[in-house]
This record gives C-alpha cells, sequence and structure tokens, in this order.
C-alpha cells in the first residue's frame, strides 16, 4: 500500500512561493502524479491557502493557485463527521490551532505523514508523524 502524506497549508505556501522545502513538495506532487504515494490536503487548509494568497497578492493569484491545486494530484478532504471528531479530540489533547487539528486528524484517519515546517505541529508528534520542511529565514 503506497504511503500518504498531507500536506499543511505551510508546505504548499511554500512551493507557491519557492521558499525553503519547495523542491521536497514538488518532489512530492511529482511522486504522487507517478503513483508512487497518496497526497492530501485538507479542504481548510485549502482556504488558508486561498485567503493567504488573496490578502498578499490579489484575487488574481489566489485563482491562479487554485488552478494549480485543482490540476495536482493532491486529493482533497473534505469535512465530516469522524474528521471533525478526530480534530476537536486533537485540539483538547495538544492545544494547537483548530485548522491544525484537521491537517493532523486528517494524517491519523488516512495514516499518512504530516508534511509541514509550522512549529506548532510539535505538540502533535505523539499522535501523528511529521515530516519537517526547513523554515524560511526572517527578512
Amino acid at each position: 500500500m503506497p504511503t500518504g502524506f498531507v500536506l499543511d497549508s505551510f508546505a504548499l505556501m511554500a512551493l507557491l512561493q519557492d521558499e525553503p522545502g519547495a523542491e521536497r513538495v514538488q518532489a512530492l506532487l511529482e511522486g504522487a502524479g507517478e503513483g508512487e504515494h497518496e497526497l492530501y490536503m485538507s479542504v481548510i487548509s485549502l482556504g488558508e491557502v486561498m485567503y493567504t494568497i488573496e490578502d498578499r497578492r490579489g484575487v488574481e493569484a489566489a485563482q491562479q493557485a487554485l488552478a494549480f491545486i485543482d490540476q495536482s494530484p493532491v486529493q482533497l478532504r473534505d469535512v465530516d463527521r469522524s474528521l471533525a471528531l478526530a480534530a476537536a479530540r486533537l485540539k483538547a489533547v495538544t492545544g494547537i490551532g483548530y485548522a491544525d487539528c484537521f491537517v493532523a486528524a486528517s494524517a491519523q484517519l488516512l495514516d499518512s505523514t504530516v508534511v509541514t515546517g509550522d512549529l506548532d505541529f510539535r505538540q502533535t508528534e505523539g499522535e501523528v508523524a511529521v515530516e519537517w520542511l526547513p523554515q524560511a529565514k526572517s527578512p
């Protein structure tokens, strides 16, 4: 059975903004396209990516990013009852942001690894596997 990865918004933003970790995310996209593994993202993370890009670069850039995501091998994970309850449990146990809980809960339910550089995910390491991307340097 293929190994799975769940992209946090941090990972996709690294790719879209050509930040540290972009090459790893690109390799994950290519591997998923070739059937080497599954690649997922929560629709909650999709929303985070969209509002961040629109805020920073405008509506047209956000629409281009959405078109890229829609054509990629990333499988969007909708929120259903089991995911919402798993995210709620992680929020209670870890205290991380609720949006991040959907990423971690998706990884749990899909027996996959979270891909992120968001240090808040340190709280989830006992609950889910995390592959760490490098941090962008401060300006």
